[in-house]
């Protein structure tokens, strides 16, 4: 095989690209990929065995968190952009090593110094470098947890918060995946521990977005059009979007959502911005031929780009932070930090306004801050019996047909039941009329990804109130999409706060070994989904 990446949900055959990513990355990109995870490992290597403390690693800090990114699916696409974070970890790692006193190892001093050597390098330390499938298992759900950490950790960090005991942790998480002296036991505590920290991470970038942009509230979003030039921005950094709405206000240029950006028209602070008009279009994978219509510039913030296949849309993508694709610009922070968007707001003003694919609106903005302020409603709907269940349907959404399960799903439950949501899986249901029980929306979105820990947060406050001992006794399932490494850290820091019976689909991780599945399903109770009307009748048991 070229390559092998089984990171995603869509990977082939349920168990792994082996010739080119069903996402569209290339063997070589794969490679780089895998190269720079293992020089990360190496650094880690060095930070744990020297004994060094995060707080004096500060700019190495930040180049970990930016290169682990860089690898989660359709973030980025960029070989050379890759080769030359590389090369940059490399230097980082040489200079760690120079000022501490390690035995040699091969991820703390192999060196490459030419495309050739890299992918030489590359294919003797990717995933399937660790021969025993259980601990390359429990390796790679580590990594990829951690992957998502750093997502998450990377958006806080960008608003100015930051916490040294998740760059510690990360450190200790990929330097253990090269300990041989780990056995599988070592690894699940290590898996649950990265589950810790995923709910510290959610938390801080939770606080890092609500203390500058507001707690999210009950809004309605416009999806259909105006008629002025626009840009269409994707992705989930809201720092991104704050700097490009201040510049272009007054420029008659407008400001459309698309994907995870949607949430960002819950934040009170980007209500001001008056040229803020809406979200245009659906997930992510269906931006082949929304991108087409929309005509105007669109910026990815992060991922999840689909290679584009035309010319002219291409043409007219730009990326910024860990996000890349060959062909498009790439828009880099100057020295302040801050970033000029101008040539976005210039090639905008050439361009048709968008064509208008839909009409009418959402309801969103079902954070933990607006429903606990809700708390008296919901509590009185629960113990009158107007509200059975609470479904957990978040995640993320994909191209696979099997992901129209979902939308049966949310059109076959139960009219007394509620769904709580965050994150693309959304867009399978966040436009049906599905009603609501006494004024409560029965389709509660609380906004990105990330905004899980909304969800976590809503449960733990549900079961105080009802005086609980064990979240698993509150009337809340959870059927969950995945798709990608941030999915991963949700999952993982669900069943560390001990989260038992989630159904995972539209099909288990391929990166599960039978015996650590086995694991999951006998220590957790995780299974995959079925088919809707029978998962129903089970969750409504």
């Amino acid at each position: 095989m070229s390559m092998y990446c089984y990171q995603c949900q869509e990977t082939a055959k349920g168990t792994g690209c082996e010739i080119r990513g069903v996402c569209g990355k290339s063997e070589e990109v794969a490679k780089l990929q895998d190269l720079l995870i293992y020089t990360v490992k190496g650094i880690s290597q060095i930070v744990i065995k020297g004994d060094l403390k995060a707080e004096t690693l500060n700019d190495v800090n930040h180049e970990v968190l930016n290169s682990l990114f860089m690898t989660i699916t359709n973030a980025n696409f960029n070989d050379i952009a890759i080769e030359q974070q590389i090369k940059k970890l490399i230097d980082i790692r040489n200079d760690l090593r120079n000022n501490v006193k390690l035995d040699n190892h091969d991820a703390a001093s192999f060196e490459t110094d030419t495309r050739a050597s890299m992918l030489e390098k590359a294919a003797s330390v990717g995933v399937l470098a660790t021969e025993n499938q259980d601990i390359r298992s429990l390796r790679e759900m580590i990594i990829y947890g951690v992957k998502g950490m750093a997502a998450y950790a990377e958006h806080a960090k960008n608003l100015g918060k930051e916490d040294m005991d998740i760059y510690a942790f990360i450190y200790e998480a990929m330097a253990a995946t090269l300990d041989d002296s780990l056995d599988a036991d070592d690894l699940v505590a290590l898996t649950l521990k990265t589950g810790e920290y995923g709910v510290k991470v959610m938390a801080l970038l939770d606080e890092a977005n609500t203390s500058k942009y507001g707690n999210p509230e009950i809004t309605t979003v416009d999806i259909g059009v105006k008629g002025n030039p626009a840009i269409l921005i994707s992705g989930h950094d809201l720092t991104d979007l704050e700097q490009l709405l201040e510049q272009t206000k007054d420029t008659g240029v407008d400001i459309y959502t698309h994907g995870e950006m949607l949430p960002a028209h819950y934040y009170p602070f980007f209500k001001k911005y008056s040229h803020f008009v809406g979200n245009y279009g659906n997930a992510w994978w269906k931006q082949i031929s929304e991108f087409e219509s929309f005509h105007g510039p669109i910026l990815f913030t992060t991922n999840c780009i689909v290679p584009p296949k035309s010319e002219e849309v291409r043409s007219r993508i730009f990326t910024t932070g860990s996000a890349g694709f060959p062909g498009c610009s790439h828009i880099i922070p100057r020295e302040d930090g801050k970033k000029d968007f101008s040539a976005l707001i210039e090639l905008a003003k050439t361009l048709p306004a968008p064509d208008e694919i839909e009409t009418g609106s959402i309801v969103g903005g079902f954070a933990h801050n607006q429903v606990l302020a809700l708390a008296d409603q919901v509590v009185d709907a629960v113990k009158s019996g107007a509200i059975k269940k609470f479904f957990v349907m978040a995640g993320c959404d994909g191209r696979m047909k099997s992901r129209d399960y979902y939308t049966e799903f949310a059109q076959k439950l139960p009219k007394d039941t509620i769904i709580l949501t965050a994150g693309c899986a959304k867009y399978r249901y966040n436009k049906l009329n599905l009603g609501d029980i006494g004024g409560i929306p029965r389709v509660l979105d609380a906004g990105q990804c990330n905004d899980s820990y909304s969800l976590v947060v809503i449960a733990l406050k549900l079961k105080e109130v009802f005086g609980l001992d064990d979240i698993n006794e509150l009337p809340i399932a959870y059927n969950i999409a995945w798709y990608e490494q941030k999915a991963v850290i949700v999952l993982l820091a669900l069943l560390y706060l001990g989260v038992k019976n989630i159904h995972l689909g539209p099909t288990l991780p391929g990166f599960l070994s039978p015996n650590v599945a086995n694991v999951l399903v006998e220590k957790f109770g995780i299974s995959g989904i079925g088919e809707v009307d029978s998962d129903i009748e089970l969750f409504m048991q």
